[in-house]
């Protein structure tokens, strides 16, 4: 616990001097701080560093990696030096224009040299809390929330700023993705853990989807987010993102792995089951997703499983309905609206109130306008989705509303 308290103090300390390497950036003339003109060495980001230059040698000297910002540390205590020694020369009549220029010349220079300085610390950081990610994840008992959940946490928060060739190197240098895939894939590690893990492998997708989407194909990640998607909203939250992010292959892999029947069959748990109503609803967004993306081998596993017939379902309940008998007389949208892409408030709206509002339509247009199917593989889903929707219906009314809202839809495109 001593060496993670030390652990945690020398990052703290890490930030501050990153922070202070961007007030330089941003504001050389000042010292990054208050105070007056020319690099003022006694602003609090200007102590700082220089402070860190002064103690370097025995800080630095042990590290490789470090050997960079060393040189970084002394070329910006030089610069300070000099923009100190150009103050005191004030006023030495002609050659003042001169000092002038000279003194901006070494700001500019301070400001680049400060920027790389922040560069560097942000690379050590990234280095420390990679090492301690990776070390307590593959340790034997990889169990502790206190410790995982916020490291895990910052690893996604990390990830998300954008791409970062440097962090890359250190990510893959480390095995980053290995350790984060082998917590998701361990069904003894704590949910809470492996739900973080699920939100980190689809942060380094969108990270870098050529270097990530790669392993998350052929390694266990899929399998173990549907394995927990009937409990957890967060594994489906990943899986949802997944899906959008690699597409197709995505869908591919879940058809491979028969995972679409389990993904379908959530829609079809109800009261007593377990299964909440946020977890049907994100088990829509997967299979509207999947619609979207999906090859006909994926469409068709869909409809083998009962599609249609839980959508229907779904849509006679109390979170269901139809947009077209709301056209205008109970303050819903008007049919079609949603595929126009009119009225996206109103959609919003309508859909936080009624989830599963004309799903059977929804999903439908998914499949009309999606990426997965040829347009003759699209009219032989749309004759079999028109006598699905009569076998599922409760009633002739029922099946011609619902009728109605595909073909209506459809015509749009």
């Amino acid at each position: 616990m001593e060496e993670k308290g030390q652990m945690s103090e020398v990052l703290e300390a890490l930030e501050v001097l990153k922070k202070a390497s961007k007030d330089i950036e941003a504001n050389p003339h000042k010292g990054g701080g208050g105070g007056g003109g020319g690099g003022d060495c006694d602003s609090p980001s200007m102590k700082a560093l220089l402070e860190l230059q002064t103690g370097s040698d025995d800080l630095l000297s042990g590290d490789p990696c470090l050997s960079t910002l060393s040189d970084l540390l002394s070329r910006f205590k030089s610069l300070a030096a000099s923009l100190e020694s150009s103050s005191c020369e004030k006023g030495k009549g002609g050659i003042w224009g001169s000092i002038l220029r000279r003194r901006s010349g070494k700001s500019d220079e301070m400001s680049r040299v400060a920027g790389s300085i922040g560069a560097e610390i942000q690379s050590w950081i990234d280095r420390v809390n990679a090492d301690r990610l990776v070390s307590a994840l593959l340790c034997a008992n990889k169990r502790d929330e206190g410790e995982l959940v916020p490291l895990l946490s910052a690893l996604e928060s990390r990830v998300s700023r954008g791409f970062d060739h440097g962090l890359q190197d250190v990510l893959l240098r480390y095995g980053a993705f290995a350790a984060v895939e082998s917590a998701l894939a361990d069904a003894l590690v704590p949910k809470l853990v492996r739900e973080r893990a699920a939100a980190a492998a689809l942060a380094l997708v969108h990270f870098n989807k050529a270097v990530f989407v790669g392993p998350v194909l052929m390694g266990p990640t899929v399998d173990a987010i549907v394995s927990m998607s009937s409990t957890s909203v967060a594994a489906l939250r990943a899986l949802n993102g997944l899906i959008a992010a690699i597409r197709s292959p995505l869908v591919d892999e879940l058809h491979a792995q028969g995972a679409i029947s389990r993904l379908v069959g959530l829609l079809g748990s109800g009261e007593g089951s377990g299964v909440s109503v946020e977890v049907r609803m994100l088990a829509l967004d997967c299979v509207l997703e999947i619609g979207y993306f999906g090859r006909k081998e994926a469409i068709d596993a869909m409809l083998a499983e009962g599609l249609i017939k839980w959508l229907a379902a779904l849509q006679r309940s109390d979170l269901g309905g139809t947009l077209i008998e709301m056209d205008g007389s109970e303050g819903g949208v008007p049919a079609g609206w949603l595929w126009h892409g009119r009225a996206v408030e109103e959609e919003r709206r309508f859909l936080e109130a009624r989830p599963f509002a004309s799903c059977v339509a929804r999903w439908a247009v998914q499949v009309e306008v999606g990426e997965g199917l040829r347009q003759r593989e699209r009219r032989d889903i749309k004759r079999q989705l028109v006598w699905r929707v009569k076998e599922a219906a409760a009633s002739e009314a029922e099946a011609a509303t619902v009728l109605s809202e595909v073909l209506w839809g459809s015509t749009i495109w």
